[in-house]
């Protein structure tokens, strides 16, 4: 057999000796790339290869997500890095792998009913959830009931992810020993739970150069805070929207869309030169086939009329786009000028649409927040800005620094998509807006 090409870190090592502890469930968190879910599925594999017929499974919210991540990247990686030469079968079929002795690990999402009870008719002897920021407690307690295989094994659940807010259960669990809900009882038997962090400096060894710095280190603070420095940030109280719903509903892809729309909230200055401005948002969004709404482009910038005007018109043609859309209350004439002096710069026609602000920034972002509670809106990539700004909104307003146009513009373009949204003097019920050399892991 070859030689495992792959040596432990000192950060690492810790988290190996941790896994191999007498915790039942144990949580690696920390930044982005910093080996997490490569030495849990280390640990799985080891795991199944000591006990003949064992069964195993790595399981995440959306399986679109852990097919793509962990079945066709870290698994293989981690297998010819850690045991080259031990054979290991994938079955395209049903998503999991057949190691010797007969043991298999099975890959799951937890957003599909049917494979859902599939996976969950099986019970397994270790299961990781990876990237639990992203899983409701609800879903944690099901799929806990499964951890059940009587095979010679101590049973394990381990549990990976970029921290999320202090509100989220694996905050009170692992890092408060708390239960995770009211009343927030101490732990019963709090040396069952265990948890390390692990950040992308530990894990410089074997990250491209200049990751860390250029990529990691030039994030939004607040991202800086999750996916650099790997720690679980504070929630604001009474919050519209959080990280972990954000993160829940983010895709990769745009689907096939049936609607798009550029959406533009002005800056609050009359002069082109004025510092004091703030940005002028512009938001591009549509609905999908699936009558969902899908983020595209956040394009919000500090500019003139004539440049934010063509990046807006820009836009509508890149993305083939139905309208553009823009507050009357406020800026409206101008917009709708700057957009059609633009667009006859480009020769070309586009249909202006008017939306009326008739309630305050918070009141009129609960409706479009509820639609997020409810997995209707999804973000195709990662928009750190326009993120931080949501974070910021609560029910008392918005708590930000300066003005937060590019969530002004996201309110716009899905309040255009939805219109039920903003009929009424009152948000729009739920009813309403459904419609559009390695050393042996002792103790596993």
């Amino acid at each position: 057999m070859a030689q495992p090409s792959f040596l432990l870190t000192p950060k690492q090592d810790r988290a190996n000796k941790l896994l191999g502890g007498s915790a039942t469930h144990v949580l690696l968190y920390g930044g982005s790339r910093s080996g997490k879910t490569f030495l849990l599925c280390r640990a799985i594999a080891i795991r199944a290869m000591r006990s003949k017929g064992s069964l195993h499974a790595v399981l995440r919210h959306r399986f679109n997500a852990v097919k793509q991540s962990v079945w066709y990247q870290t698994w293989p990686k981690m297998m010819e890095a850690c045991f080259p030469g031990v054979p290991w079968k994938p079955n395209q079929q049903d998503h999991f792998v057949e190691l010797p002795g007969k043991s298999q690990v099975w890959f799951g999402g937890l957003d599909d009913k049917e494979r859902t009870e599939k996976i969950l008719g099986n019970e397994y002897a270790s299961i990781l959830i990876n990237e639990a920021s992203q899983v409701s407690l609800a879903t944690r307690e099901v799929v806990r009931t499964r951890l059940a295989q009587n095979c010679g094994l101590a049973l394990r659940m381990y549990y990976d992810e970029n921290p999320p807010r202090k509100t989220h259960w694996s905050y009170r669990l692992f890092i408060q020993k708390r239960e995770p809900e009211p009343p927030f009882k101490p732990l019963a038997d709090p040396d069952d739970y265990a948890c390390l962090q692990m950040n992308p400096e530990d894990n410089r060894a074997n990250l491209p150069d200049g990751y860390i710095e250029k990529q990691l280190g030039t994030l939004s603070a607040r991202q800086r805070v999750r996916f650099l420095h790997g720690e679980f940030g504070d929630a604001a109280e009474g919050e519209l929207w959080s990280l972990e719903i954000i993160e829940a509903n983010r895709v990769t892809k745009t689907p096939q869309l049936q609607r798009i729309v550029v959406a533009v909230d002005p800056s609050g200055t009359k002069g082109e030169e004025d510092d004091r401005s703030d940005m002028v948002g512009i938001i591009v969004a549509g609905v999908g086939m699936d009558g969902h709404g899908y983020v595209l482009e956040d394009l919000t910038c500090k500019a003139p009329p004539a440049v934010w005007g063509r990046v807006a018109v820009t836009a509508f043609s890149r993305w083939q786009a139905n309208a553009v859309v823009g507050e009357i209350n406020y800026g409206g004439a101008m917009v709708e000028h700057v957009v059609k002096t633009a667009a006859q710069a480009e020769g070309i026609v586009v249909p202006y649409i008017e939306v009326t602000a008739s309630r305050g920034k918070a009141v009129r972002a609960e409706p479009v927040a509820a639609l997020y509670e409810q997995q209707k809106v999804h973000h195709v990539g990662v928009f750190a800005e326009l993120e931080d700004q949501m974070l910021d909104f609560t029910t008392a307003g918005y708590m930000g620094d300066r003005s937060p146009d590019r969530v002004d513009a996201l309110v716009w373009a899905l309040s255009e998509m939805f219109p039920g949204l903003v009929a009424g003097p009152k948000p729009a019920r739920p009813s309403e807006i459904l419609t559009p050399v390695l050393s042996p892991l002792e103790g596993f």
